[in-house]
C-alpha cells in the first residue's frame, strides 16, 4: 500500500469516526503528493471541508441566537458575543487555509488533471 493509499484510508476512517479535521489533514497530504486525484479523492476532500466547515457554522448560528436573545443581563450577552466571534474567528481561519491552499496552482493542477482527462 503507497503513502498516498495509507492517506486516502486514513481519510476514510477519520470521516467515520467523525474526525474531519484529520480527515482534512489526510487529504491534503494526498493531494500534495503531486498525483492526479481519482473522483472518491476528490469527493473526500470536498466531504472534509465541508464537515470542517459545518461544524463551525451551527456553532455559530447557536450563538448568533443566543446573542440575540439574551434578556436582562448584558454580561451574557457579551459572553455570548464574545464566544460567538471566537468561533467565527475559527471558521474565518479554515476557510482562510482553504482558499490559500486551493490558490497554489500545483495542487488545483492535481484535482484538476484526473477531470479533464474523462
Amino acid at each position: 500500500m503507497t503513502n498516498k493509499d495509507e492517506q486516502v484510508e486514513l481519510a476514510k476512517l477519520a470521516e467515520h469516526a467523525e474526525r474531519y479535521a484529520d480527515m482534512v489533514a489526510a487529504m491534503k497530504s494526498v493531494v500534495e503528493s503531486n498525483s492526479e486525484l481519482t473522483n472518491e479523492e476528490r469527493n473526500l476532500l470536498s466531504i472534509a471541508y465541508k464537515n470542517v466547515i459545518g461544524a463551525h457554522r451551527s456553532p455559530w448560528r447557536t450563538m448568533s441566537t443566543i446573542e440575540q436573545k439574551a434578556e436582562g443581563s448584558e454580561r451574557k450577552r457579551q459572553m455570548a458575543k464574545e464566544y460567538r466571534e471566537k468561533i467565527e474567528n475559527e471558521l474565518k481561519d479554515t476557510c482562510q487555509e482553504l482558499l490559500l491552499w486551493t490558490s497554489d496552482e500545483s495542487n488545483i493542477d492535481n484535482v484538476n488533471q484526473h477531470e479533464e482527462q474523462q
